[in-house]
């Protein structure tokens, strides 16, 4: 390796290392923006029951969230920098409106033991994905049709009410986004080594659609292992 090659190789490291540590910066950010809100609306019960006796505000709510996401995902790249920071910490912040009827269904001591085991799962994957020379690339379709498949198996168990089927979704989906945290870090590390260094606003459209990304895959996780873990308040 010539002298130029390896100071590129170095370059693309450290760009790389930047990318990734605005990516986590921005994830945890949104997710203790979430808990924040959530714990204040779960605390507060006139806002609670705005919210969760009214139908229409409640699903107003989730769409909301959805086209957030859709947004993001697919015009990041024509936003600023800021419009796409506000989004996402908006995002954040509805979904906390939402998943604060977390805290008023399941012992607080249930939802701290699925979160302590998410967080280790979410840091063990992100670190084997961030490290290993093992290309997992193959890994997003399997994934994707689990995915699909996941969600497909819970809208027909609304109407079958199968505790046996709920087991079987919620072990699939904790294995689906383990998997995909390690294949979504991986292309983010991917991304951050081609990372235009010295374009601050692609920068942070990168770095907010990643964590965009990982936000999405530990809260998701989150959720399934709250189905095995959680005790209900009552």
């Amino acid at each position: 390796m010539n002298y130029q090659t390896a100071s590129r190789s170095r370059t693309d490291i450290q760009t790389m290392n930047v990318f990734l540590r605005g990516v986590f910066n921005w994830m945890s950010l949104g997710l203790g923006l979430t808990a924040l809100v959530a714990y204040s609306v779960a605390t507060t019960p006139a806002i609670a029951q705005i919210i969760f006796s009214n139908p229409i505000l409640f699903w107003g709510l989730i769409l909301a969230q959805f086209g957030l996401v859709l947004g993001l995902s697919g015009a990041v790249h024509r936003m600023s920098a800021g419009t796409a920071t506000g989004l996402f910490l908006l995002y954040s912040a509805l979904n906390g409106v939402t998943l604060s009827s977390i805290l008023m269904i399941y012992t607080a001591a249930s939802i701290f033991k699925a979160f302590i085991v998410c967080t280790g799962m979410f840091a063990m994957m992100s670190v084997y994905s961030a490290t290993t020379k093992k290309d997992l690339t193959a890994w997003g379709s399997f994934l994707f049709m689990g995915l699909i498949g996941i969600i497909l198996a819970s809208v027909v168990n609304i109407f079958m009410g199968s505790s046996a089927l709920d087991f079987v979704i919620s072990a699939i989906g904790v294995l689906i986004f383990t998997g995909l945290t390690a294949f979504d870090v991986q292309k983010l590390r991917a991304m951050g080594e081609s990372a235009p260094m010295d374009d601050a606003v692609a920068i942070r459209r990168g770095t907010i659609l990643g964590a965009l990304t990982l936000y999405l895959d530990f809260i998701n996780l989150f959720l399934f292992l709250l189905r095995f873990f959680g005790a209900s308040r009552d």
